[in-house]
């Protein structure tokens, strides 16, 4: 068996600082008191208070001709000032990498900005950097928490925010806040003010636990990174164990593994862990002079083991006799009742049948039923043999795992985890790593969205340890590729198709047809004019798309969206005719007259001789933006897309004023009376040349003369 620390093990810069300033001032002759613990380690603690060192809460506990050392994790500011104010000589022993922060946030806070601070709450560097902000300031511990403030300060996403991390958080979880703020919050400066030796430490902690079968963690409980660390190993290392001496080793958690990895936290004295590395040694020397250690992992009972070393220890000496066909006689909700055809009497316990908890047998089989097993021990002056199925599963799953390898073949599994670098899916009972460059179809999809959802996926690589490795990328691709070449053999113009939006241009959107990418263009969005695709569909969304055009040497392919049924001309011409009386909305006004919206899509021109029963300088004079009224179709023209509206045909005969026919005549012959361009086009654009074409409405004498014509009607 092989014992590896870590490089990075022990004493951070930080730690390191504040622990050897406190020893110069012990050796200078000063008596000592530090503010809080100088680091989360209690053996140290202990062995600084032997040397005469008190941990004091608050400043003014500092005795007379004491120095007081602030620790590594920093203090609010308030604590300098009060310090100053008492007389109270100080040592500041604050990180330099957590002074940064308490300056980043210091300057956010004068310029007015909200400080977002990821990390936990009731830590002291928490704690003090949020000291250092003079106005607001929010603590976030992870993703949701996130999300959770987001959603209760819609205002930040144009708020000036600056959004800093304790320098002990798990990089996964800041990478994952990081996109988030990125993505909703435009105004928000980031800065990454993880430690560096916290990231290099999680890293090669990762790296570490992937290739061990056995991690050992030291450092104090109290511990933030200590914690964090653990938390990495134990996600790509099942067998875990947190230690803070040597003292809490159990033998019995690595002396069955071949590589035990030990990592140690930034608050971790070198003393202590070459204790622990020192004992481990001690405990495995005995068994590896006398050659036993090999014997002693075979002859270890199955029911002592874990599910890895059952494993382990069944694919190198398993044997026929240990492996049996069961007969389920009698089943109760907690154990099975088989027969193995030996003269003795075969228990399957519910935790050895299946590893839910809430696993209930008499659902899950039936009398007469056939199980393999594993037997576990065996009684046999009583003639009982307690087995286990689920272990038997794992071997079985682990067999075909290596199988697949070989084959090819494509497995199911569950997403469980997502871990840095990758994700793990169970498959056959067994831990499949994905890494993320194998998990999606492309790179730099997000990973989130799979834990939880069944993969298919191929085994690319089996590792020392039993480890597996797959890959997801492979069967997508395989299967997209099957998907696309089966889109051209049987697609055809006018077919109908349920895709996904992928992506988005300023000329269009693009979706997944299932093995293909087609193009929805702008034009073919929406019957409306709309600047971008954006306005109507999102990424992410299930649409209803038909074939417009099929290019097979290009692969192209252009996709209809807009239903004719929505058409506004085809709604118009079915729900109206010339001669109803419409609401109508004025939307713009021009010399000639005033459009107003009859539909979304379709708007009708009011000419300015149709406003009024009277003569009309201009239509801003009778009419106002946005002003609702009625008016009454008197033509629709369906192949130029335009309809002429009238007001003044609305108004009692009685209350006309008389017009020259030279003014009226024009205007019904005028194509500036003929209404609104297509959808797709610009009202203005459509009406103004067909002014410009009508001479007789802006030069007719007649028009000009009106008010002469008014005189003598006087």
């Amino acid at each position: 068996m092989s014992i590896r620390l870590a490089k990075t093990a022990g004493f951070c810069f930080g730690v390191n600082r504040a622990v050897q300033m406190v020893c110069d001032l012990l050796d200078a002759g000063e008596r000592v008191c530090t503010l809080g613990p100088i680091i989360h380690n209690d053996q140290m603690v202990a062995e600084l208070a032997a040397r005469g060192v008190r941990v004091v809460d608050r400043p003014e506990q500092a005795a007379e001709g004491e120095v007081l050392v602030i620790r590594s994790h920093g203090v609010p500011a308030a604590v300098y000032r009060e310090a100053r104010e008492r007389g109270i000589r100080l040592a500041d022993a604050t990180c330099p990498f957590v002074a940064k922060i308490h300056t980043i946030v210091r300057e956010a806070s004068a310029a007015g900005r909200t400080v977002l601070i990821a990390g936990d709450e009731a830590h002291g560097e928490v704690i003090g950097i949020r000291g250092h902000c003079d106005g607001a300031s929010y603590v976030f511990s992870d993703e949701a928490d996130l999300q959770n403030l987001l959603k209760t300060h819609p205002e930040w996403r144009e708020t000036p925010l600056t959004a800093v991390s304790q320098t002990t958080l798990h990089a996964k979880t800041w990478d994952a806040c990081q996109k988030i703020l990125k993505r909703v919050c435009t105004n928000a400066v980031i800065f990454d003010t993880i430690c560096n030796a916290t990231a290099s430490r999680q890293a090669e902690a990762a790296e570490l636990a992937a290739d061990s079968d056995t991690m050992i963690v030291v450092g104090g409980r109290q511990s933030s990174n200590t914690a964090k660390l653990y938390r990495v190993c134990a996600a790509h290392c099942g067998n875990t164990v947190f230690v803070e001496t040597a003292a809490e080793l159990n033998a019995e958690a690595f002396s069955r593994s071949r590589r035990v990895g030990v990592v140690a936290g930034a608050s971790t004295p070198a003393g202590i862990i070459k204790e622990v590395i020192d004992t481990m040694t001690e405990i495995l020397q005995p068994e590896t002079e006398q050659g036993t250690e090999e014997k002693e992992t075979v002859q270890k009972s199955f029911e002592e083991m874990t599910d890895e070393e059952a494993l382990e220890a069944s694919l190198s000496s398993l044997n026929t006799d240990q492996k049996v066909v069961g007969t389920v006689l009698a089943v109760s909700p907690t154990e099975i009742q088989v027969d193995i055809g030996r003269g003795v009497a075969g228990y399957v316990t519910a935790s050895e049948y299946s590893s839910d908890p809430a696993v209930d047998l008499t659902k899950e089989v039936q009398i007469g039923d056939t199980l393999n097993l594993i037997i576990l021990r065996t009684n046999d002056q009583e003639g009982i043999a307690m087995l286990s199925k689920r272990r038997y599963d794992a071997i079985a799953g682990w067999n075909d795992i290596v199988a697949a390898k070989d084959s090819e073949e494509i497995l199911t599994g569950t997403v469980t985890e997502i871990i840095k670098g990758g994700l793990v899916a169970m498959v056959k009972g067994i831990r499949v790593f994905v890494p993320a460059s194998q998990a999606t179809a492309s790179r730099g999809e997000p990973l989130e969205p799979l834990k939880g959802q069944d993969v298919r996926l191929r085994i690319i690589e089996i590792g020392r340890g039993r480890r597996a490795v797959g890959s997801i990328r492979s069967v997508l691709r395989e299967e997209r590729k099957a998907a696309e070449e089966k889109f051209w053999e049987t697609a055809g113009v006018g077919d109908t198709y349920t895709g996904v939006v992928k992506s988005m241009t300023s000329y269009g959107a693009f979706v997944d047809l299932g093995g293909v990418d087609g193009m929805i263009h702008i034009s073919e969005l929406s019957w409306q004019r709309i600047k971008h695709p954006s306005e109507v569909v999102s990424i992410g969304d299930t649409v209803e798309v038909y074939i417009k055009g099929l290019d097979p040497e290009k692969k192209k392919i252009s996709l209809g969206y807009k239903k004719p049924e929505d058409n506004p001309w085809t709604i118009l011409t079915t729900k109206y005719a010339v001669g109803d009386v419409v609401p109508v909305k004025i939307v713009s006004m021009t010399d000639y007259g005033a459009f107003a919206r009859i539909l979304p899509g379709v708007d009708g021109l009011i000419h300015i001789s149709q406003i009024a029963n009277k003569h009309v300088t201009k239509p801003q004079d009778e009419l106002s933006i946005g002003q609702e009224l009625d008016a009454k179709i008197i033509n629709i023209d369906t192949e130029k897309k335009r309809v002429s509206l009238s007001v003044r045909a609305l108004l009692p005969e009685e209350d006309e004023v008389a017009y020259s026919t030279e003014t009226a005549a024009p205007a019904e012959e005028t194509p500036a009376v003929e209404e609104a361009p297509v959808a797709e086009e610009s009202v203005v654009e459509e009406a103004a040349p067909a002014v410009e074409e009508a001479p007789a409405v802006e030069e007719a004498p007649a028009a000009e003369e009106a008010p002469a014509a008014e005189e003598t009607a006087e």
